[in-house]
């Protein structure tokens, strides 16, 4: 009797364990993803390599700067006349580099997603055409993201565990596994070029393009790197007095990044550690410091912060700034914006100050467009969509040059361009020459810019990620969801922001579209990894809200 009663008891009692853990599965989550959490040490003085002290005789070629802001949305921005709540966080500095020199008003991101993006910067040519078709993340995000869902939903995610057996070896256990999700290291990266003429290369911020062997950035081209390999860091530690935080708790997404995210960088592959103070701030600190260290000699600076990504995480300097905004989600976001806009600022005095800006190409772009997930709606007005779709919200974002002297200042460039534009673009400007053997998507816009050339750089501009695919031509833009067997039509010219839908309607013109797209597809590569995610994403309304019968959304594959 003994023995069944404790039995009985210990059933009893692990019942009890399970109903607890059940109860605080994420509290439980959250104390295993802090245990896996890196070592961090102290921060480490940086010191950057010096140029020469005095520069060398000759035309100098240009300096080159790419600013790549993270998730940073059409209407964050008030350089078009609008702005965060209303034009309550203005953008002078940003707005700055479209007024001084080009709007590329129909520019386009490499895709709906960071790090296929930032592939096609680096290397001028479609992320699809290498493979590199899905941003890395770890299994444990894809599954969490993949499964959890509000009560009231319409439409769930779905997570393909019986995928994980094809993703690349090393790749799937441990938190920097999805490190191990790369760019082939056969591509050849932007700053590997340039270095042909001379310059001298650095990476600040976010990389997200992996780090096996030969991947990582001072692997690729950059002499110089501070940053972190993966997709996020935190902007301070959550609990910092001079924090002012913002979770989405309906949100997947942002409930894994909290307990997951570390505070640190890491410098020419070194052991990570803490920056100091604010990621952004820290990071411009820094490159201050290398601008004035490089001041002798051409460089190039691939300039990407992970502002204005989540964790939604502001300094209270900035936030106590804008009392006006009186929604506090909305307000850790414009704060956040106004951060980054000084730091760009600081960016263009210490050029002033150190007699470079006249000699220096600045590229202002961001990756995608601003993320559903964040619960605001009107970040990428006017335009329909977020970050993860192909429509416009997606991957239309604010995209500039300036390059005084050569790029008339004030003016605007109509016709599509895209981030593949930055490789040629960028190498033109250096006088390097592109290796024959590389098959860009990317074109020179300089001669467009400057009025020497006329008409359309591209007629043909190409996306995917898995079944979800899009092609524009000219003016017209097809989506094509096949885990829907859904199709859009779209007249840009006259409907540039996606309201009617003319597939039905325009029955020759869809059916050339389509073999237009299966033209395109035919072209790339199958992807190095497969999707383990794929989920909806509302086209006109954040996450946050309810889902309701008869509205537009696209599944994404990831």
């Amino acid at each position: 009797m003994k023995i069944w009663a404790w039995l009985g008891g210990g059933v009893v009692a692990v019942g009890a364990v399970l109903a607890i853990a059940a109860m605080n599965k994420e509290a439980i989550f959250m104390m295993i993803a802090h245990s896996q959490l890196p070592h961090v040490e102290p921060n480490h003085e940086v010191t950057w390599a010096e140029g020469p002290a005095a520069p060398a005789p000759g035309k100098r070629p240009p300096n080159i700067i790419v600013i790549l802001a993270d998730d940073m949305g059409y209407n964050d921005i008030t350089f078009n006349g609008g702005g965060i709540a209303g034009g309550a966080v203005p953008t002078p500095n940003i707005d700055s580099i479209g007024r001084e020199g080009v709007n590329l008003a129909s520019g386009y991101d490499g895709n709906a997603t960071c790090a296929p993006s930032r592939a096609a910067i680096m290397t001028g040519r479609y992320a699809t055409r290498f493979g590199f078709e899905f941003t890395p993340a770890p299994v444990a995000f894809e599954k969490m993201v993949g499964t959890e869902s509000q009560a009231d939903d319409i439409v769930e995610p779905r997570f393909f565990g019986d995928r994980l057996k094809d993703m690349p070896p090393g790749s799937t256990k441990g938190g920097q596994a999805m490190n191990m999700l790369a760019v082939p290291s056969g591509e050849t990266f932007i700053g590997s070029v340039l270095k042909t003429q001379g310059y001298h290369t650095i990476h600040f911020g976010k990389w997200h393009l992996g780090s096996a062997p030969g991947t990582r950035p001072e692997e690729k081209g950059f002499d110089e790197s501070l940053g972190f390999m993966a997709g996020g860091s935190m902007y301070l530690p959550e609990k910092d007095a001079g924090a002012e935080n913002s979770k989405q708790p309906w949100d997947p997404i942002d409930r894994f990044l909290w307990p997951n995210l570390p505070y640190m960088v890491q410098f020419n592959g070194s052991k990570m550690f803490a920056p100091k103070g604010y990621m952004t701030d820290y990071l411009t600190d820094e490159a201050v410091k290398s601008i004035k260290a490089n001041h002798n000699r051409p460089f190039f600076i691939y300039f990407a912060p992970n502002a204005i990504h989540t964790p939604l995480q502001a300094k209270k300097e900035d936030y106590d700034a804008l009392p006006q905004i009186k929604d506090h989600r909305l307000r850790v976001y414009g704060a956040m914006m106004r951060n980054l806009d000084r730091n760009v600022g600081r960016l263009l005095q210490t050029l002033k100050d150190e007699g470079l800006d006249q000699n220096t190409l600045i590229i202002f772009t961001s990756d995608n467009g601003g993320a559903n997930y964040i619960g605001l709606k009107d970040i990428n007005k006017p335009y329909r969509g977020f970050k993860a779709t192909f429509f416009e919200g997606g991957i239309h974002s604010p995209y500039f040059m300036r390059w005084p002297g050569v790029i008339p200042a004030g003016s605007k460039f109509a016709y599509p361009v895209a981030h593949v534009d930055i490789f040629p673009t960028a190498a033109a400007a250096a006088g390097a020459t592109v290796p024959d053997n590389l098959k860009l998507d990317g074109v020179n816009l300089l001669p467009y810019v400057t009025g020497k050339a006329a008409g359309r750089p591209h007629q043909t501009l190409y996306w995917r990620s898995g079944q979800y695919k899009v092609v524009l031509d000219g003016d017209w833009k097809l989506h094509s969801n096949g885990a829907l067997n859904k199709v859009w039509l779209y007249n840009l010219a006259a409907d540039p922001t996606e309201q009617h839908d003319l597939s039905k309607t325009e029955p020759d013109r869809l059916k050339a579209m389509q073999a237009l797209l299966a033209a395109q597809d035919s072209q790339m590569v199958k992807p190095l990894w497969p999707s383990l995610l794929q989920g909806p994403i509302f086209v006109d309304h954040p996450s946050g809200q309810p889902q309701k019968k008869g509205e537009e959304y696209i599944m994404w594959d990831n």
